[in-house]
């Protein structure tokens, strides 16, 4: 089979592949494109149609490879959309926020570098996720 994928990497240090598979990306075939990159896996992520993450940066370089539908990563610098079978990365410590900008869920694996998941909020919740959802479950 002869892939065809496509990179681009933008100023602010972001990559994008493109999925250069003639067959639809499946949860296993995305993973085995991940396994390239040297990333650990620490969830695969389902979000509801028209899903919106506020602002907020990874501690470590991040990699965000999707299994279905499309979603928008909106840097400071310009919008980048993914959809199945692309795989993002994106360096530790880059600001942005995400958004399904319609009617279908989105599914993709994410990973770290070390395998782990830390996460600097910016926005509604500063601090890392952890810390934040802690704060929510001790209520005021």
């Amino acid at each position: 089979m002869i892939e065809r994928s496509r990179t681009a990497t933008f100023p602010n240090g972001v990559k994008l592949i493109k999925w250069g598979r003639k067959e639809e990306p499946t949860a296993e075939s995305v993973t085995e494109e991940m396994k390239r990159f040297g990333y650990g896996v620490y969830d695969l992520q389902t979000v509801a149609p028209w899903f919106e993450r506020d602002r907020h940066a990874h501690d470590e370089p991040e990699i965000r490879a999707a299994v279905s539908g499309a979603i928008t990563f909106h840097f400071d610098e310009y919008p980048i959309t993914i959809e199945a079978g692309d795989i993002l990365l994106i360096p530790g410590g880059m600001a942005h926020e995400v958004f399904s900008h319609n009617a279908r869920p989105f599914s993709a694996y994410k990973g770290s570098l070390s395998g782990a998941r830390k996460v600097t909020e910016h926005e509604r919740g500063k601090g890392s996720k952890e810390e934040v959802t802690r704060k929510a479950s001790a209520g005021p």
